[in-house]
């Protein structure tokens, strides 16, 4: 068994490029920096964009209002989530063959060079739209081979009695980045749209050549065959599923959305048909990519399904404040909707600092204390936050509006580590690759089935309300009955994104002939700041109501799944004193 020997920069080795040896005792720091650094900008890039899309369809001339290109606006926001979502798995296990580090590596090399080609886009209009949707679908290949394998880098390097606390440094950093990219994205759109795309060249250089530099393989690697039909049938069926989720929100055929498309239908069958298809591959192969037999461990299951029940809540949670934050209370409270996605942002940060507050804390506690308890409050305090913004009105007090989020923060602090060490400790060594894949798919695929179905559930609940509030307000302002009718009757998705990109849509919908045919005073109402906020702001919140029930219920049930006790590798272990580094690796070189 080789390892890189000494601690110093050379290391004496074929390794000895590398500045710190595996066997330094300081090596556990270089890896958990390094890819808490990897984690941080892969998750950042998911919500960067989110925040940033009304600058970004400005920059290539693309309106995102108009019928044809909702298509885009979708692909732009879910290709990189449902990409990763898709083959994490994969990647996890390739690391558990090829070794985790150089999977790793690779990841942050492919990540930081389609950051260059995003931010040089040539295109305009829908060329431009498909240049930046095909490269973010390469680029989300390098974030899944980042998140794929940094938890088991980590707990490879660390002592079962300090694991959860580096965990929980690592997945703050994964979570918060999304919310990190939320102000990141609303102060970089005000320069240049460009530039959301630039700041990661920077960090993934300095990142890549660290990662070269710095880390070893310290794990078990088994050499194994590559799962090919599984692959298939589990990338086909994901993405074909989480497709036709994706296009369900969409209208069709004279309905506010096309759960009854063909397509759709024929997506979400037949992609729930091919993961039936994948679970019967996976139970006959003998080296299969997503191995079944690891949730036969209670505390496996559990703290997956809890992964994905708060994933699917707290990314409903991030959407819905969006669409309140831009599209009804800043413009209320007099901020140009140019303005919004930065105030939006910066607005949003108590979230964000009760990450940071709990996550690390959470960590270093669950390893002493154990890690169900912490999880399973972290999922109540979330519900409790819920509830709160339940009852919150749409115009509300920002103090009470900060209280909340920030509680839900510090809720999702306290769940995120202790979760992670809970799924990572009840697998075998040779297993944690493919573990680390599957839970990042499951949180990954929570965030994409969080947009189809609270975006349906809102649709929902505004095709209710909204056509009545929205043809009796125009006609208040003098638009003829029958133009403000058929208004009123077209599908409010269309609504929906307009708050969610902080856009007024009422110049648009009713058009310039019409809207000329107005009194001065009625036009400038119109497309004034406040009569759109406060015209939604009702059927909004009926929306709203159900989408926070929902989230209430998910956040309730995976703190019971949480619970669950399994007899895995590492489950039933009390918390184990530290020791300077693990009793069994394989080294660089094997």
């Amino acid at each position: 068994m080789a390892t890189s020997g000494t601690a110093g920069p050379a290391g004496g080795t074929e390794r000895g490029r590398r500045w710190i040896g595996a066997d330094h005792p300081h090596y556990k720091w270089v890896a958990l920096s390094n890819t808490t650094l990897g984690m941080l900008v892969a998750t950042i890039n998911s919500s960067i964009v989110l925040i940033s899309l009304p600058a970004i369809f400005n920059g290539i001339h693309l309106d995102p209002l108009q019928p044809g290109n909702v298509s885009y606006l979708l692909w732009m926001l879910m290709g990189y989530m449902l990409v990763t979502a898709v083959l994490v798995v994969a990647l996890g296990r390739l690391g558990d063959i090829w070794g985790r580090v150089r999977i790793y590596n690779a990841g942050f090399l492919i990540f930081t060079l389609t950051s260059v080609i995003l931010s040089l886009d040539p295109l305009d209009g829908g060329g431009g739209a498909l240049w930046l949707i095909g490269w973010r679908v390469v680029q989300a290949v390098g974030g899944a081979m980042l998140m794929a394998n940094s938890a088991a880098i980590i707990t490879d390097a660390f002592p079962a009695g300090q694991r959860g606390m580096a965990l929980g440094v690592n997945m703050v950093a994964a979570i918060a980045g999304s919310f990190v990219g939320l102000v990141l994205g609303g102060v970089l759109a005000q320069w240049d749209w460009r530039s959301i795309f630039w700041v990661n060249v920077p960090i993934g250089l300095v990142g890549t050549v660290w990662a070269y530099r710095s880390l070893h393989e310290t794990g078990i690697r088994r050499p194994g065959r590559i799962d090919w039909w599984g692959n298939i049938t589990f990338g086909v069926g994901l993405t074909a599923l989480l497709a036709g989720i994706t296009y369900g929100i969409q209208p069709y055929g004279g309905h506010s959305m096309g759960w009854t498309d063909p397509w759709v239908l024929a997506g979400l069958i037949g992609g729930a048909a091919l993961l039936v298809v994948f679970c019967v591959v996976e139970n006959r192969v003998a080296e299969p990519m997503f191995p079944l037999r690891l949730f036969r461990d209670l505390a496996f299951a559990g703290g997956n399904g809890a992964a994905l029940l708060g994933s699917v809540a707290r990314g409903g949670l991030q959407f819905m404040l969006i669409i309140w934050l831009q599209g009804i209370w800043l413009p209320l409270h007099g901020y140009d909707y140019a303005d919004t996605p930065l105030w939006a942002g910066i607005y949003l940060l108590p979230l964000t600092v009760g990450f940071l507050a709990a996550g690390p804390v959470a960590g270093y506690l669950s390893d002493r204390f154990g890690a169900r308890l912490f999880a399973a409050a972290g999922l109540l305090v979330m519900a409790a936050s819920f509830a709160g913004l339940l009852v919150l009105p749409t115009d509300f007090s920002y103090p009470l509006f900060a209280f909340l989020v920030f509680l839900n923060g510090l809720g999702g602090g306290l769940f995120a580590a202790p979760n992670t060490s809970i799924i990572m400790a009840s697998v075998p060594a040779e297993s944690r690759g493919a573990a680390s894949g599957m839970r990042a798919t499951f949180q990954n695929a929570g965030m994409v089935l969080s947009i189809g179905v609270f975006f349906s559930l809102m649709v929902a609940g505004l095709a209710g309300s909204l056509p009545g509030t929205l043809s009796s307000g125009l006609t208040a302002q003098g638009v003829p009955a029958a133009d403000a009718h058929a208004i009123a009757a077209l599908p409010p998705v269309g609504t929906l994104f307009a708050a969610f990109l902080g856009y007024n849509p009422i110049r648009q919908l009713l058009g310039p002939q019409l809207l000329g045919q107005l009194p001065a005073a009625n036009q400038q109402t119109l497309t004034g700041r406040e009569f759109f906020p406060q015209l939604i702001s009702g059927p909004f919140h009926d929306g709203l109501v159900v989408v926070f029930w929902l989230a209430i219920a998910m956040s309730v049930v995976a703190a019971g799944a949480s619970l669950l006790r399994g007899r895995g590798a590492g489950a039933e272990r009390p918390p184990q004193p530290p020791r300077s580094a693990p009793s069994a690796r394989v080294g660089a070189g094997s």
